[in-house]
């Protein structure tokens, strides 16, 4: 998105109150005509399209990717992120960018039915998808319904977009997003096309669905209208994350939404010294009144995180840090995600309005880690959907996870210094496995453990 400030998280998190009273109007719902002339099926649809609690999300940056930043540059390192155990690429927008009021952001779409020639065309983009599928992995697209650029095609409608009181299409309110113009979801007609644009790629691109951007501010209609069309498109499982706050989201039909305020907390308990026993809280804050079976994403970066505020390395403490925060995250509930070039520990800031290609060639011993972490996530049903029960601690983030006859119990130091962390009664003089170094192991009453250490045990 154009956040181009690192004000987005404060946006999402701190105002969304402000965020309801910006969103478009809400029209009595309708349902969209069957649209003539869809295009057929291009491809096979992917059969092994993952269970939402099972989804390991990983989001490439296509410009910061590779050297030659286009979808041929991706394609090298499928078996890559298939070993890392991703099972869901997210593309960030593959749209030709608008060239009037530009800072050359991808989500500042020209046209939405067209590829950006930087990085390829259909083909190649089809290519990419049917590499993927072969691997097992689904593919969904960055999809910025809120706006268009300036020269878009669109613009010549200009019912399609907000007006001032004196009939100038404006930029979306409340934000600094220029080079973007607003679009006006009372338009049926504008609706309808935009559902048609987001079907075109399913079938003519065979994608698996879509993560969609500033979700808060298109009114929650227009979602239940666009995820029920998709939805009905014959032999296909989509794929719906929501890139926003809003709980109604669920009922619109999203299985994910962004973990923003977990992700805060987490910043706030590494960076800051809040109290680890936090997590929790925000945890449950999360997944109070959603719908059974959708969840959070759960993330240490992402796109905007990278590009305007830090990288894991910089947000939790160095590299020791960063893995011990992804194991608090990925591991106490939601959907992991992982941003291209943080299974590395890439040291630099990725922009997205630019070329920063990654040195994929950075710590090794991180990617090492990362593919360790996520199977043991994928091998132990408990961390994906089971039950939960924190055990309170200024430092040490501690909890119980069970799914059945499996269970799991997990550290964490939260603090870059060594501590030594008092047992709970119902832990103590239990035996476990190690699940990192498969080592038998018997607890006693306390545990020491180094800055930043964690421990995975399991039964």
């Amino acid at each position: 998105m154009l956040f181009n400030n690192f004000l987005h998280h404060t946006f999402l998190l701190l105002s969304f109150v402000f965020l309801l009273s910006c969103q478009k109007s809400e029209p009595t719902p309708t349902d969209t005509p069957s649209v003539q002339n869809d295009p057929n099926q291009y491809g096979t649809p992917l059969a092994e399209i993952p269970a939402t609690a099972d989804i390991v999300m990983y989001e490439i940056n296509e410009r910061a990717f590779s050297v030659s930043g286009d979808f041929e540059g991706i394609m090298p390192r499928l078996d890559s992120i298939k070993d890392l155990g991703v099972n869901v690429i997210w593309l960030m927008p593959i749209h030709p960018i608008g060239k009037i009021k530009t800072v050359n952001s991808p989500y500042c779409i020209q046209n939405f039915t067209e590829v950006n020639p930087e990085y390829g065309d259909l083909e190649k983009l089809r290519t990419l998808v049917t590499e993927a599928h072969k691997r097992k992995i689904a593919v969904i697209l960055d999809w910025a319904a809120n706006h268009t650029s300036w020269d878009n095609p669109w613009i010549q409608n200009k019912t399609w977009y907000s007006q001032d009181a004196n009939g100038n299409i404006i930029s979306p309110a409340g934000t600094n997003w220029q080079d973007v113009a607003d679009l006006n979801f009372d338009n049926t007609e504008m609706r309808q096309e935009m559902i048609k644009a987001m079907k075109y790629w399913v079938l003519q691109a065979n994608v698996d669905g879509f993560r969609c951007d500033a979700a808060d501010f298109v009114p929650f209609s227009f979602w239940k209208q666009a995820i029920d069309s998709l939805r009905k498109i014959p032999n296909r499982d989509i794929i719906m994350l929501a890139e926003g706050a809003r709980k109604d989201h669920f009922n619109a039909g999203f299985e994910i939404n962004f973990g923003w305020e977990f992700f805060s907390k987490a910043k706030s308990i590494f960076k800051s010294n809040q109290s680890a026993s936090e997590f929790l809280a925000a945890h449950q804050s999360e997944y109070a009144g959603i719908p059974s079976g959708t969840h959070r994403l759960r993330f240490t970066s992402n796109h905007d995180e990278c590009a305007w505020d830090d990288t894991p390395l910089g947000l939790f403490g160095g590299k020791n840090g960063s893995v011990a925060a992804f194991v608090a995250t990925a591991y106490m509930g939601g959907i992991p995600l992982i941003y291209n070039g943080q299974e590395v520990g890439c040291p630099v800031k990725l922009p997205f309005f630019s070329k920063s290609p990654i040195d994929w060639k950075t710590n090794p011993d991180m990617l090492k880690t990362y593919k360790k972490l996520i199977a043991i996530r994928l091998s132990n049903a408990a961390l994906r959907n089971g039950s939960l029960e924190q055990f309170a601690h200024n430092d040490i983030v501690s909890f119980r996870r069970k799914s059945g006859t499996n269970e799991v119990f997990v550290l964490v130091n939260s603090r870059s210094t060594n501590k030594s962390y008092p047992l709970p009664t119902v832990i103590q003089n239990s035996a476990w496995k190690d699940a990192i170094s498969n080592e038998n192991v018997t607890l006693g009453t306390s545990l020491d453990l180094k800055g930043y250490e964690y421990r995975v045990l399991v039964k």
